[in-house]
């Protein structure tokens, strides 16, 4: 029975050790992708076959310690390492980068589903609207006009000019406000992106293009829905906005190869394991013909 928890054994970590090479390589494949968070594997033992229970003497001797035999190892977890990457000035003043704490909140307008994303490379599309590279709608106040703030939840969007002007420039400070020039000198804030932050945010589902789903699940901090006071840029822990800046991948390329030695010679060390319960199998086979 030992003979063959050996084989298993090393099956199940050489099947853990793929996997871990599996996270090792889509770590460093995204070390450039814009706000990328890196994953780290976790790995359990698995159940143990107990060939003599633990016991008391209730004597002068040493009380019984079991005697039990492991059966190999499953994988614990995957989390995500949620830790800023650097920013890196871009010059383009609709790239937003989130300085701290705090997630961007984008809609995808073709079935109003939500999503968190720390990658700011947003533009304005030909209908006004902040979006990112795949058409999400970025998420904060919005109709604001001059002398009126933005206050309407809802999809940021470049507010129609005033009669007789046009818009000549916008402009995104750190508390995320976009304010408005127009030809004729005046100027007003008619938009403000919102960030929101999660209590655990490991919890957020991947589903690529750098979107976050499963928001409920991660525990949003102030509630799931974005509220006009509580998921202000600057406040309630939430980190500022940077204009002009992108967050890089936070994957450390030193670590990862470190990691992926580890990994590849405990992949060897495994198959080693499979290697040499196979021979003593083979002499156990051979015995009958000798």
């Amino acid at each position: 029975m030992s003979l063959l928890n050996s084989l298993s054994t090393g099956v199940s970590a050489m099947q853990g050790f793929s996997q871990e090479l599996n996270v090792i390589g889509n770590n460093i494949a995204n070390v450039g992708t814009t706000g990328f968070k890196g994953s780290s594997i976790n790995f359990e033992d698995s159940f143990s076959n107990t060939l003599s229970s633990a016991s008391n003497t209730n004597g002068t001797g040493s009380n019984l310690s079991p005697i039990q035999s492991g059966t190999g190892v499953t994988i614990a977890g995957i989390s995500g390492d949620f830790n800023e990457g650097s920013l890196v000035s871009t010059g383009i003043n609709t790239n937003l980068a989130v300085s701290g704490q705090g997630f961007f909140r984008v809609m995808n307008p073709s079935d109003t589903s939500q999503y968190a994303t720390r990658d700011g490379t947003f533009q304005f599309d030909a209908n006004g609207y902040l979006v990112t590279s795949n058409g999400n709608q970025v998420q904060g106040l919005t109709g604001g006009s001059i002398g009126n703030p933005p206050g309407t939840l809802g999809s940021i969007k470049l507010s129609t000019p005033p009669a007789g002007t046009q818009l000549q420039s916008y402009s995104i400070d750190s508390s995320g406000n976009v304010s408005e020039l127009y030809s004729d000198g005046t100027s007003a804030v008619t938009n403000r992106v919102l960030l929101q932050s999660y209590s655990n945010p490991s919890a957020l589902t991947r589903v690529g293009n750098n979107l976050f789903s499963g928001l409920a699940a991660a525990g949003p901090i102030g509630g799931t829905a974005l509220t006009a006071t509580g998921n202000l840029p600057g406040t309630s822990g939430l980190g500022s906005i940077e204009s002009g800046t992108l967050e890089q991948s936070n994957v450390d390329l030193t670590t990862q190869f470190a990691d992926m030695i580890t990994a590849e010679r405990s992949f060897q060390a495994s198959s080693r394991v499979i290697t040499v319960s196979d021979s003593v199998l083979e002499e156990i086979v051979n015995l009958k013909r000798s």
